[in-house]
């Protein structure tokens, strides 16, 4: 993640200059980490990003690697009278997402700060000691486990990942690519953007209604916010898992709704621990405003290479679909309701995926006949399986 754009927005007027380009509330404590998009006034996607506040008039926005431009152009524009200073410091710092069930425990091994949930909530952001060095560790997740993105400067990068290198040899610690990165957040169903997300989709029929929040006030956007959710979505974005096991998705592919092609896959990869591959795509809907339970009884299918094949549609994701796994407390082999559960994989209607477990279980415990994921993952940036 090292390539994720990074840009500082600080002065005086940081806070309501944010206030009114991002979809969420900005006001909050020094460390929060609040998950946004801006919008332009259709509703329409300019930016998928994460906001940190730093301080009281210091913020930390972390965009898409191939929009740092383009994000920058999109706040200089709509800067208007604030007083405020955008700074790129995208070379500035390498980022090492540690990931897995024992994340913490790796972490603990290589510094003398608490990461417990009490000390170190997920959501947080805060400077740590690694090693010989010093870091800021952001909790935060694009792949759906326990972690922590480790944002250090380029000058100590080299030694910081050494040492996470080192302290999780004991744990089996592996390193992974971005190719990993987004199976894991397909299975998880994050959106990316300029596949699933972009200007000309709107927020709401994206499924990230979440991320943003009229009530707070102005922002630019708001109103087609406000009229869609008065008007109703005229599609929504679903998660689709082949049902069978042998075939492959990449994107693109013609998706079919009751026998007819209603639009295509923005994004596809085949999903290890949902053990098939999984995709997402825009399903229009009926009428404005079609109801959830209604779309998902239809039946689903993606066309491969000229034949067709069954889906099973989700809203939910179908992984961890309650999002249990990147706040849990415990170590991965404490017992009881607080470790890391892992929740029967089901789809948006509740039902058990074939080949997953039926009962759950204490985390790292996989579902029969389905992969687990490496635990921890240590994504080294760039090229898949190497630092770079």
């Amino acid at each position: 993640m090292s390539s994720f754009g990074k840009i500082r927005v600080e002065g005086p007027d940081a806070l309501a200059f944010l206030q009114r380009v991002c979809g969420k509330q900005m006001d909050v404590a020094p460390g929060r980490i609040v998950y946004t998009q801006m919008l332009n006034a259709r509703g329409g996607i300019e930016c998928d990003l994460t906001v940190t506040r730093l301080s009281e008039t210091a913020y930390f926005l972390v965009v898409p690697a191939a929009t740092v431009q383009r994000d920058l152009a999109w706040l200089r524009r709509n800067t208007g009278d604030a007083v405020v200073v955008m700074t790129d410091v995208t070379a500035g710092e390498a980022v090492m997402p540690l990931m897995g069930p024992k994340a913490r425990a790796v972490l603990s091994a290589c510094s003398p700060d608490d990461f417990s949930n009490d000390a170190h909530p997920f959501g947080l952001a805060r400077e740590i000691e690694i090693g010989m060095g010093l870091a800021r560790a952001h909790r935060v997740t694009y792949v759906g486990e326990l972690g922590w993105e480790i944002y250090v400067s380029t000058d100590q990068a080299a030694h910081v990942f050494e040492t996470l290198v080192e302290a999780g040899a004991a744990h089996g610690l592996t390193l992974c690519g971005l190719h990993a990165m987004d199976t894991c957040r397909l299975e998880k169903a994050f959106r990316h953007y300029g596949h699933d997300i972009t200007d000309e989709d709107h927020v709401l029929e994206a499924g990230l209604g979440f991320a943003v929040k009229p009530d707070k006030g102005a922002f630019i956007g708001r109103e087609a916010v406000l009229r869609k959710k008065e008007t109703g979505l005229d599609r929504r974005l679903l998660q689709f898992r082949l049902t069978d096991p042998d075939l492959h998705l990449h994107h693109n592919e013609p998706l079919l709704r009751d026998g007819k092609i209603v639009g295509f896959l923005t994004s596809g990869g085949y999903g290890h621990a949902l053990g098939a591959a999984v995709g997402l795509g825009y399903v229009p809907c009926t009428r404005p405003g079609e109801p959830v339970a209604e779309m998902l009884a239809s039946h689903y299918a993606v066309e491969i290479a000229g034949q067709r094949a069954v889906v099973e549609a989700s809203l939910k994701p179908l992984y961890d679909p309650k999002s249990l796994r990147p706040k849990c407390a415990a170590a991965p082999d404490a017992s009881g309701p607080s470790a890391c559960w892992r929740p029967p994989q089901t789809n948006g209607a509740g039902q058990t995926l074939p080949g997953a477990s039926t009962s759950g279980g204490p985390y790292p415990a996989a579902p029969p006949q389905s992969p687990t994921r490496p635990e921890p993952i240590l994504a080294a940036l760039g090229r898949r399986g190497a630092w770079a």
